[in-house]
Formats: structure tokens, sequence, C-alpha cells
């Protein structure tokens, strides 16, 4: 074997062994504060305090922690109301994600490409800096301390949803509205019964990543809704009464990550196949 050759398999293996172990390192970096959570969750008060991070529990199934943290956490009221906002968030950026997406790129107006512009630029802006034009615009409304007012910022704060949903349509042809409309179909019902079905993977990807999303804000329902608990801000309340006892705190955490854990697991495939697809077509 030839010199040159044996310089690139010597490459070839070295690259391989770089990746596996960046993946190794990767895996390990989440795995092991996981792990931590969930070994302390079924220790009681006494072990947490004399035992290390990686010592075992004695009793494995010891739930008290648990049942302590659902119960008086707020856990129940966090996740109902975090369902609720979940669900009439993510309506409102499909319809409006899907129609914005809809007029942009089948018709044809002036203006047209500023808007685009303005969409790009809004990406760019921190959202903290407009946080004090938002406060008094949701508190003009009258919105303020309202399950309206996270509802309201969820559904016209996403940008990104608007872009996935262009991209999709941009794979969708022109002539598919050509024929709805020699069939006598107006705007409305080729947007409905033609590009909406079209869009699922779209809509399925913006779902998911929305949806964790929403699921793991706290800024905004801490600071628009302080009189009401979500999932995030329930867990951080735990920092009063149960200041002290990390083992019901680590509890709770892991009934906040169970739900998003479960969601990534059987839908993950959803997330790389639409925001692949969008990327190619």
């Amino acid at each position: 074997m030839s010199a040159p050759d044996t310089r690139l398999r010597i490459t070839g293996a070295a690259a391989t062994s770089a990746k596996y172990l960046s993946l190794v390192i990767g895996v390990l970096v989440t795995i092991i504060p996981l792990s931590v959570l969930f070994i302390a969750s079924f220790k009681t008060s006494g072990e947490f305090g004399q035992s290390g991070p990686f010592d075992l529990p004695a009793n494995w199934f010891n739930f008290a922690n648990y049942v302590e943290a659902f119960q008086k956490g707020g856990m129940v009221e966090g996740f109902v109301n975090t369902t609720l906002i979940l669900a009439f968030s993510l309506v409102g950026t499909i319809l409006i994600g899907t129609m914005a997406a809809y007029a942009i790129d089948r018709f044809r107006f002036r203006g047209k490409k500023l808007v685009v512009g303005l969409f790009l630029v809004a990406t760019l802006i921190p959202g903290v800096t407009s946080q004090v034009a938002t406060f008094q615009i949701i508190n003009g409304l009258g919105l303020y301390n309202s399950m309206a007012a996270l509802v309201l910022l969820f559904m016209g704060t996403d940008i990104i949803s608007i872009y996935i949903f262009i991209q999709f349509m941009q794979s969708i042809p022109t002539s598919i509205d050509e024929a709805a409309m020699l069939d006598g179909a107006n705007r409305w019902t080729i947007y409905w019964r033609v590009i909406l079905p079209l869009l699922r993977p779209a809509i399925a990807t913006v779902v998911i990543v929305k949806g964790i999303a929403i699921y793991n804000e706290f800024y905004l329902p801490f600071l628009y809704w302080p009189s009401h608990g979500t999932i995030s801000t329930s867990l951080f309340r735990f920092k009063g009464p149960f200041g002290a006892h990390w083992e019901i705190i680590a509890a709770g955490t892991i009934l906040v990550i169970i739900p998003t854990l479960i969601a990534f697991v059987f839908l993950q495939r959803f997330i790389y196949r639409g925001l692949a697809s969008g990327s190619v077509k």
C-alpha cells in the first residue's frame, strides 16, 4: 500500500474517531445532570444531605418527593394552564402563519419585499429590547395578568414559523391553485381545502418546535400572568416553601421534563423530516 493511501486511511480513521468522541462527550454532558436529578428525586432529606450526587438511594420506590411536589407545588394548575395556553397559541400560530405564508407566496402586491424584509429584521432584534413597549401595549389593552396576554404574545412573536410555512409553500406548484380556480374555487377555498392539508409536514414541525418553546417559556408567564402559574413558573415557586429541600425540587424538575422528553422521543422524526424538507424545498 502506498504512502498516500496510508495517510488517507489514517486521516479517515482519525476523523471518524473524533466524530464519535464528540458524540460521546455530548451525550455525557446531557445525561449526567439529568442522572443526578433523577437519583436525587428518590432520596430522603437525610440521604440527600449525607450522600454524594451519584450515590444511589436506599429505596427506589420512594415516591414521596413526587407526591409532595405534585400536590403542594402547584403542578396541577401549572399543567392545566400550560395546556390551555399551548392549545390556543398553537392554533393561532398555525392559522396566522399559514395565511401569511399563503399571501406572501401566492399574491403579488406592492411592498411585498418590504414586508418580507421587515419579518427578517424582526428576527434580528432581541425580544428583551422591546419589552417596555410590549408591556405598555398589553397593559393598555387591559390584558395584563390574564391568560389572553400570553396567548396573544405567543401567537404574535413567531416569525420563524412563517418562514417555515413559506419554504413549504414554495414547494407546492401554483398549477394546483389554477386547477382549483378552474373548478370554481375562490382563494379561501383553495387555502382551506387545498393548501392547508398539503402543509401538514410543516404544521407538525411548527407544532413540535413551538410547543416545546411555549412549554419551557418562563419570562413571559412570570411577567404577564403573575397571579397564576404555568409549568415553568410553578417550578420556580419551589424556591420558597421548598428552598432547603432539594430532593423535592429535583422531583418537581423531573415531572416538568417528562412530558417534553416523551414528546421528543415519539415525534423527533417529524422534527428532522420537517426541517430537512423545508430547507431542501
